[in-house]
């Protein structure tokens, strides 16, 4: 592909592939600029479902204009190729950085806030994600967080909404589960019915990844992993790495809850949450914050469950 032209972007490098295209270094001849250009697989071509994912990925994100989301400039088809346009970034994903160690919290703290007003922003235009992990979160050389690849987002439609966004409305393929099972959802796992929530509770996985320089789930095998989704709680943040704050722990908690409606109901509010961690003490270790009476954040359209009650006592 390197030196061909696909409408007026010259392919220069290969710097990337995912699940179901590979990216391009290219020149935007029209407008004198560097860009991405992803292309989907050639034994996909045939696959109207990969088709139609791949056309829905550009149609999602799109329709988002968010720093923490990557920008879509155009879509199209080369002589029967289609293809996205989209920024182009320098930096890594956060799988990469995950690799080369530890995150410093104050770091995952402000990754973390970036991605939750990423999934915000989505959200509000009715659009989930339903595959967050780390190599769909890219780190910039600015460290400002860019969430990657809705290829198999899906748009949801309110009550309200007109026919032409039903129309815009996918399904995944009944007994087809897409993603990564470390960090899809319970609900997701099964082949349910998923909402917003199905992303609150992968950026648990994905923050507590972060935090504790581990996967919340994992196996030795697929089965095994999804195994733990479904049945397990991951150890707590404080006895995989000592130094990270108890205020972290219900937060983390919340998000990981097996049932959707014991979770964060919207992004907002896991946003609000982030935030309140400004105002508390997050420099204190759990040794410390023992000591200290226990106070339960009040989260917007949030009471604790048994889950975050049990976590949350032995805080206190």
């Amino acid at each position: 592909m390197i030196g061909q032209v696909l409408g007026h972007y010259r392919i220069l490098e290969k710097i990337g592939e995912g699940g179901m295209g590979e990216v391009y270094r290219a020149r935007d001849d029209r407008l004198s600029r560097d860009v991405a250009l992803k292309i989907i697989r050639p034994a996909a071509y045939s696959d109207p479902d990969r088709l139609r994912r791949f056309e829905q990925e550009a149609q999602a994100a799109a329709a988002l204009n968010h720093p923490n989301i990557v920008a879509i400039y155009d879509v199209g088809f080369h002589e029967g190729h289609p293809y996205i346009v989209s920024e182009l970034l320098e930096g890594k994903t956060l799988r990469e950085r995950l690799q080369e160690g530890p995150i410093p919290i104050k770091q995952a703290a402000d990754f973390a806030l970036q991605v939750a007003h990423g999934l915000m922003a989505a959200h509000e235009k009715h659009i989930i994600h339903r595959d967050l992990k780390p190599e769909n979160l890219f780190i910039t050389k600015d460290q400002r967080v860019k969430i990657l690849d809705f290829g198999i987002a899906k748009l949801t439609v309110h009550e309200s909404d007109s026919s032409s966004m039903q129309s815009m409305t996918t399904q995944t393929k009944s007994g087809v589960v897409l993603g990564t099972a470390a960090y899809m959802s319970p609900e997701q796992l099964r082949a349910k019915a998923v909402d917003y929530r199905t992303d609150i509770f992968s950026f648990g996985s994905i923050l507590y990844e972060m935090l504790s320089g581990r996967r919340a789930f994992r196996g030795e095998t697929d089965a095994d992993t999804i195994t733990a989704v479904l049945r397990e709680d991951p150890p707590e943040l404080s006895e995989v790495r000592p130094a990270v704050p108890a205020a972290f722990e219900p937060i983390v908690a919340h998000c990981l809850e097996k049932n959707p409606d014991n979770r964060f109901q919207s992004s907002r509010d896991l946003v609000f949450a982030l935030k309140t961690l400004s105002d508390s003490p997050t420099g204190r270790t759990t040794a410390q914050l023992k000591a200290m009476p226990l106070r339960v954040p009040a989260w917007a359209g949030w009471a604790p469950s048994r889950g975050d009650a049990r976590r949350l006592g032995r805080l206190s």
